[in-house]
């Protein structure tokens, strides 16, 4: 059963509506554009290569890595770019993981000097660091972070490794207040769904403005629909799953341990057949103590 979809464009913060504007490389010309407004580089990306999305270890029994977009330039600076609509709790653990990757890859058999390609990661986050219901943290626009390795006197001590966080929550600017081409690529991202038709600021950008027909959803094929409608049913059902579990513990929260109330929610979510993964991010318990529930059940 598939989702009626009344709104005339895709939401481009799913992972189908992300990688369709984004994540191919015939629309290459978006994530250049966006990179290039988001990324403090002194040469701009002229051109990209989309890299394989799966990345192992050095040894087989290493644990395995799949980004939403990994790309190089033609410089062969690497840029992976990651959609997280849920917070997770070891997010910033991961981020700091994924780049190992690409590291590891540029290293040469033989006389080699440890010379290496830039790295940058870029999250796109569907949430905010901070908790934005607290009273203190309401009116924090400060949306954009960028990490780099310093030394103890704040100096960057390297360069090639770098950390951009877009906390989508935090960009609350309207049409009339866009001042850069940055802030309309975000507010594309987080208005498109809810849009009739396109802004007058952003009608006169024509890069733009072909996103917004690429993402019309009539405008799709067939199989692109029903694709978009199988994610968005499928990102709601979890959602519901986890609200109902979430309320479900948190009466039970009120007799129960915080350890062991993680547990209720993972099991309710066991018993509706919720992907081990989506469990482990809103839970947080270890895949470990997931497989342990499975094997009570």
């Amino acid at each position: 059963m598939c989702i009626t979809i009344k709104n005339k464009y895709i939401d481009p913060l799913t992972d189908f509506g992300f990688k369709r504007i984004f994540g191919t490389y015939e629309n290459r010309k978006f994530l250049i554009s966006f990179l290039n407004d988001l990324l403090d580089i002194e040469d701009k990306i002229v051109s990209i290569e989309y890299k394989n999305l799966e990345k192992l270890g050095l040894n087989p029994s290493d644990r395995k890595t799949i980004y939403d977009i990994y790309c190089t330039d033609e410089k062969n600076n690497n840029f992976i770019v990651e959609l997280q609509r849920a917070k997770q709790k070891y997010f910033k653990d991961r981020s700091i993981y994924y780049p190992t990757f690409p590291i590891q890859e540029q290293s040469k058999h033989g006389d080699w000097d440890y010379k290496l390609k830039k790295v940058y990661f870029v999250g796109i986050l569907d949430f905010t660091f901070k908790d934005a219901r607290l009273k203190q943290n309401q009116t924090d626009t400060k949306y954009l972070t960028k990490v780099d390795l310093k030394d103890d006197n704040n100096e960057v001590f390297y360069d090639k490794l770098s950390y951009y966080f877009l906390e989508m929550p935090k960009f609350r600017k309207q049409e009339k207040d866009l001042s850069n081409h940055l802030e309309m690529w975000l507010y594309y991202l987080t208005n498109l769904e809810q849009l009739a038709e396109i802004p007058k600021v952003l009608k006169t950008d024509d890069l733009i403005r072909e996103a917004f027909d690429l993402a019309e959803f009539l405008a799709m094929s067939k199989d692109e629909q029903f694709a978009y409608q199988m994610d968005l049913k499928t990102r709601l059902d979890n959602k519901n799953a986890l609200d109902y579990a979430e309320e479900k513990g948190i009466k039970k929260g009120k007799e129960m341990g915080v350890k062991e109330n993680k547990f209720e929610v993972a099991k309710s979510l066991l018993q509706q057949n919720i992907d081990i993964n989506v469990i482990i991010k809103s839970t947080g318990l270890t895949n470990e103590e997931i497989q342990k529930l499975l094997t009570e059940e």
